[in-house]
């Protein structure tokens, strides 16, 4: 008997042992353990991991972990999990953002009412009444915090004294405009930042004229006096024009005294009329900027930048607009003196930026290299910087290239460039435009023309000639930056989002001929890169660029091609499977190519992109097959948006969704029928473009009978690019 303890002693102390040796999470300190409980969606916390034990079941009700609730994005939460969640931690939630949860039923919101303490709530996205709104607001008394939309059929008089007398202690303000409407603007009375996004058409769904004015009585309602930060985003159309210059008809009679950001985004041409005029001239008199953002037509031939003062800037956007880099030099950066205060300059589209003066210079001609040095001395904490849409060629005088330049900005985290801008000047005058290789014509042996494979490996393509070239050396001195756009000056999208299509495009610039696979490698070393984008780049051979940017950026989410190589074939099309394999994190997809084959590999491919959830091709003549899509979606089950303008017929694509759609119900009530619990599954609808090019959008909802009928509404993930 004795024996045999000894014997289960010794096993004990062998696994006790065993077990010190190994690392037991729990014993970790508290501090480390909420540090990357941080990382786990609220839902997953509050509802599954407090349930596994005693220690968890206390932190993960910590304050520092319920205070901030966000379901943005979490697909995969329902009504049922906001009802639990609200009720077992409802009153310890102070910041809540629901932002683009479409899919969940308007009823949903009523379990708010549960945050007692809510202080910031974010509702875009999410269908609310005014009825709904009204109750739920009139139980949180601590909001200053609001962000909703504004639907037809929203009826400001519906809400009640309570409601109200909340909005009036919001002090900030972001509402999204679907009608002509102040929305709850008017009961907002102690606003201090107002974010208006007008995506109001011009005509209804029955096919009849909008017109942007708004009902009697609601004029001059709104409250600006204790305003400091004023935004709006304007979609394209007349409505959208006339309604925000009713909501700027206020600020004109009487200028708030602590306004420090006025920021006015306008697609086209947004003409300045007389009350606007007066609102600059009052800005100019009376207070100091430190962010300013203006449509085209109200800088362009004024000299409204002259009398305009600045406090401590940190954003400035002349997107499109006729700046000669003489007046940005005077007028906006001060003669070149301090202003390490600015981190953010939008100067795209703006051709004659970085010349002395635009009255007898042509867009092709050489930039000013003094300009953008003197931009680069003063401005030297910049984060952010967009010099896209134009023509800036650096001249011949060694150390003055505008990449040069650019490699002392140590800060930057974004960055545009066009393509002819980053091309070294030697090579694009040295070199000529490539051309094939010219055979004999012989009655000998036919010589095999092909392209030469590419290298597998970022050493036998630096080896080539890239590490001596300035962008190279550009894309080394910037080793923190997130975010890189290289766009042909003359580049035009098939769908742009803000501006109408054009389908014949312009050739690229003569200096982006020289601009291939070799500085698309030079990328790669841009270790911390999360989004980038490419258009445009006539000289791509091969594509061996994306493979070393795929081995070497693992933490790229967003990527967009477009009109890359020779416009008749896919050249790069090896090259991009190679490099899918690699992108684990990748989350946004966008390519546009014309005579795309998205087939079996390249689907295959994408499939290795575990993380996607968004998917866009625009491709004119592009072909798919349907099996490969099939395959796919069932193997990616984290894709909520798939987006195909083919060169398919609508009968191809029609057959596409339904067979989507059945396997989805199947899979929706198998799941049911087991008794797992019901997660958002994926449903489809399909929308039908001019010339042939349908689309397919995927979309999530809760039950498959309710899904069907909510898809062809409004889709928030359609703009990728």
């Amino acid at each position: 008997m004795d024996s045999h303890f000894s014997s289960y002693k010794e096993v004990v102390s062998e696994e006790s042992e065993e077990e010190s040796n190994g690392v037991n999470l729990m014993e970790f300190s508290d501090e480390i353990l909420l540090h990357i409980l941080s990382y786990v969606p609220c839902t997953d916390l509050v509802l599954n991991v407090r349930r596994t034990c005693r220690k968890l079941a206390t932190l993960c009700l910590d304050k520092s972990l319920t205070h901030t609730v966000l379901l943005q994005k979490d697909y995969k939460v329902n009504k049922d999990k906001v009802k639990q969640l609200m009720r077992d931690i409802g009153k310890e939630i102070y910041q809540l953002n629901m932002a683009g949860c479409y899919w969940l039923p308007s009823s949903t919101i009523d379990h708010v009412t549960r945050c007692k303490n809510l202080v910031k709530l974010n509702l875009s996205g999410c269908h609310v009444t005014s009825l709904r709104l009204s109750k739920m607001l009139s139980m949180l008394q601590h909001l200053r915090s609001l962000a909703i939309d504004v639907n037809p059929g929203f009826d400001a008089s519906q809400l009640s004294s309570e409601c109200k007398a909340t909005l009036s202690r919001v002090s900030e303000l972001k509402q999204t405009l679907y009608t002509p409407s102040y929305g709850v603007v008017p009961c907002c009375t102690s606003l201090e930042k107002l974010l208006l996004y007008f995506e109001i058409l011009d005509r209804s769904r029955e096919g009849f004229m909008l017109s942007g004015q708004l009902m009697v009585g609601e004029s001059n309602v709104p409250h600006y006096q204790n305003l400091r930060i004023f935004y709006a985003r304007l979609a394209p159309g007349y409505v959208n024009q006339e309604v925000v210059r009713l909501y700027l008809a206020v600020l004109s009679d009487r200028t708030p005294e602590n306004l420090h950001a006025f920021l006015i985004s306008a697609p086209g041409s947004f003409a300045e009329t007389g009350a606007t005029k007066n609102l600059l001239d009052s800005m100019a008199r009376n207070v100091r900027l430190d962010a300013l953002q203006l449509p085209k037509a109200w800088i362009n031939g004024s000299g409204l930048l002259q009398h305009l003062k600045f406090n401590n800037p940190f954003y400035f956007s002349f997107s499109r607009c006729t700046l000669s880099g003489g007046h940005l030099i005077q007028r906006v950066i001060n003669g070149g003196k301090d202003l390490k205060s600015l981190t953010s300059l939008n100067l795209s589209g703006c051709v004659h930026c970085l010349a002395p003066e635009s009255l007898f210079r042509k867009a092709e001609d050489d930039i000013d290299s003094s300009i953008l040095e003197s931009l680069v001395v003063s401005c030297c904490n910049l984060r952010h910087l967009n010099l896209s849409a134009a023509h800036h060629h650096s001249s011949e005088s060694i150390g003055n290239h505008l990449c040069q330049l650019l490699s002392r900005l140590k800060h930057l985290l974004s960055l545009a460039l066009p393509v002819c801008s980053i091309t070294d000047v030697a090579a694009s005058v040295e070199k000529p435009p490539t051309t094939p290789n010219l055979v004999p014509q012989t009655f000998g042996k036919k010589i095999r023309i092909g392209i030469p494979t590419y290298p597998r490996n970022l050493g036998d393509q630096a080896n080539q000639k890239i590490e001596s070239s300035v962008f190279w050396a550009l894309m080394g001195s910037l080793r923190f930056l997130e975010t890189l756009e290289i766009i042909g000056s003359s580049f035009s999208s098939a769908m742009p989002r803000n501006e109408p299509a054009i389908r014949n495009s312009l050739p690229p610039c003569v200096r982006a001929q020289s601009v291939g696979d070799s500085e698309v490698a030079a990328i790669s070393q841009l270790t911390y890169l999360q989004s980038l984008t490419l258009a445009q780049l006539p000289n791509i051979l091969t594509g061996s660029g994306l493979v070393n940017i795929g081995l070497q950026c693992q933490h790229l989410r967003t990527l967009s091609l477009a009109n890359l190589g020779m416009m008749g074939k896919v050249v790069y099309m090896s090259a991009l499977m190679d490099m899918l394999k690699h992108c684990r994190c990748l989350r946004d997809l966008r390519l546009e190519q014309p005579y795309f084959c998205a087939g079996a590999q390249f689907f295959q491919a994408l499939s290795h992109c575990s993380s996607l959830q968004r998917l866009c091709i625009v491709s004119r003549s592009g072909t798919l097959q349907s099996d490969a899509v099939m395959s796919f979606m069932a193997s990616c089950l984290e894709v909520i948006m798939c987006h195909m303008f083919m060169g398919e017929s609508l009968t191809v694509c029609k057959n596409l969704q339904q067979s989507i759609v059945r396997r989805t119900i199947s899979l929706f009530w198998g799941f049911k029928l087991r008794g797992r619990e019901t997660q958002t599954y994926p449903a489809l609808c399909l929308c039908q473009f001019p010339g042939r090019t349908p689309c397919i959008k995927r979309r999530h909802f809760p039950s498959a009978s309710r899904g069907l009928d909510r898809g062809h509404q409004r889709c928030p993930h359609a703009a990728l690019g």
